[in-house]
């Protein structure tokens, strides 16, 4: 059997096809070329289409089977996975009622904070897991608060891979990870979180029905398997946030082991058999794909907003038309320390490491008679592994010390100045995998459908590269200067 994975990216959407018996991509294609539009109405907001998603996936898919190097006919089952918390509405006859607020939008910080306080930390932190924060829930609240017209006709509320999977299959369905990752579970109790409906109003009839992560969540139809020369009926047996999936990609699913990755944003990734949690709340506790009632799996994720954007930044800005490629080349020229350029990367929205702060991104000890773009290059991609270090050592604090860490030899970790950078500064070696979300999705739609196994899925992955610590004492050196401008800026912050 083959399987189609779909991973519905910030950027771009990226689908791949996997053979189910030898786990191993027969092709992939990715869309649009360039990099899709974050609408930015007012400062800390984001926005993206839907419906601009929704075409993009079918175009994605028709240019994938543009390959030739597979039938799509013989495609039995369809994964997704999602950029996470963002919130996409629909009325009664399925049309979406505005764009998604995204992950890194930042304008329910306050309306997640007076529902911390209102429901009370610590029934927040241990039965949720999590403070409502900037998460999906109270981004519906603000929809609900700012925007009473679109709110009075919601029929649905849902995560952006369940909007997909309704376009594939005309069902509306969610799940116990998805829902974790929106503050809608109660973890104590296994079941959608009273309080938190309480708290904002909520009926409970606007969220979908909820079924397992890998189960049927509806058949592809037929009209849209005649568009994409798919067969009609197969199922979309899996949908699953994208760093979930991007662990399950790499083979993290037993408590103690850890992820990476390094895209538009970063995150860390650690799976806990214990209903952990940060009382600043500063990381976050979400049921993990294989997360069960019996057997309670979770994710322990660290997420960094200003991260991959600012390499992009940069490139865009500063780059003269280089490619990324280019821009690590001149980066490695560069020692270590980046001639005294430090930077602070945090320019994409609230950050929750920083307890919801907006930082902003900052450029340190600039010399303009000095320095060039290649220093630039390599601050950027330096700031970025500090700010890894800082959220590590808040999960440190919380009991997560992972030994080894496994990435995708990708996006940022294409980088050897960085993977460097992230290895020294954290002082943990790091497992370097040919890994890819939209092949994770296809992995996660054969395990689905019963093709696969969780013991037999990643039989033939191996470690392309291990990159161990070589060069500690310097980076800390240099990490401990990162360290005080970013507390400098920190204390800025409190005391306007």
């Amino acid at each position: 059997m083959l399987l189609l994975g779909i991973d519905l990216g910030t950027s771009s959407i990226k689908v791949s096809v996997t053979d189910s018996q030898t786990q191993k991509c027969l092709a992939s294609a990715q869309y649009p070329d360039k990099e899709s539009e974050i609408i930015a109405l007012r400062p800390g907001w984001a926005e993206q289409s839907p419906e601009m998603w929704w075409e993009h996936v079918q175009q994605a898919i028709l240019k994938c089977n543009a390959t030739n190097l597979y039938n799509p006919k013989e495609i039995g089952a369809i994964g997704i996975a999602y950029q996470m918390h963002g919130l996409v509405l629909i009325d009664k006859d399925r049309n979406v009622l505005r764009n998604s607020i995204i992950w890194c939008d930042s304008r329910a910080v306050e309306i997640g904070n007076k529902a911390f306080d209102a429901i009370g930390n610590e029934k927040c932190l241990s039965e949720m897991l999590n403070s409502p924060g900037n998460f999906t829930a109270s981004k519906l609240a603000w929809v609900k608060e700012n925007e009473p017209d679109v709110y009075q006709k919601i029929d649905k509320m849902m995560l952006p891979g369940d909007f997909i999977g309704m376009k594939f299959t005309g069902e509306i369905t969610t799940s116990i990870s998805s829902l974790s990752e929106g503050i809608l579970w109660n973890f104590k109790e296994d079941e959608i979180s009273e309080e938190i409906l309480k708290q904002y109003g909520f009926d409970k009839r606007l969220i979908p029905e909820v079924r397992e992560v890998f189960s049927e969540h509806g058949r592809l139809k037929p009209e849209l398997a005649a568009k994409l020369a798919l067969r009609p009926n197969i199922p979309v047996s899996y949908k699953a946030g994208d760093q979930p999936n991007n662990a399950l990609s790499l083979n993290v699913l037993k408590p103690g082991e850890v992820a990476a990755n390094a895209g538009t944003s970063g995150v860390v990734y650690g799976v806990s058999d214990q209903l952990t949690y940060d009382k600043q709340s500063r990381i976050n506790t979400f049921a993990h794909v294989n997360y069960t009632t019996q057997k309670k799996h979770l994710g322990v994720l660290l997420c960094i907003n200003g991260t991959g954007i600012l390499n992009r930044w940069v490139k865009n800005t500063l780059g003269s038309g280089n490619s990324y490629e280019q821009m690590n080349a001149d980066a490695a020229r560069v020692p270590a320390g980046s001639n005294g350029i430090r930077i602070i990367p945090f320019g994409n929205g609230a950050e929750r490491m920083l307890n919801n702060k907006t930082v902003g991104a900052h450029f340190h000890n600039l010399d303009l008679n000095l320095h060039k773009s290649a220093d630039i290059f390599r601050a950027a991609q330096e700031g970025i592994a500090f700010s890894f270090r800082y959220g590590l050592d808040i999960m440190r604090e919380n009991g997560m010390n992972p030994t080894v860490i496994r990435a995708g030899k990708a996006n940022m970790f294409s980088s050897e100045v960085f993977t460097k950078a992230f290895v020294n500064s954290c002082g943990i070696p790091v497992e370097l995998y040919e890994n890819d979300g939209s092949v994770g999705a296809a992995i996660g739609a054969g395990i689905g459908v019963g093709e696969l196994t969780m013991e037999n899925a990643f039989s033939n992955v191996k470690a392309l590269k291990v990159v161990e610590p070589e060069a500690q004492e310097e980076y800390e050196v240099f990490y401990q200067e990162w360290r005080g401008l970013l507390a400098a800026h920190l204390d800025g912050l409190h005391n306007r």
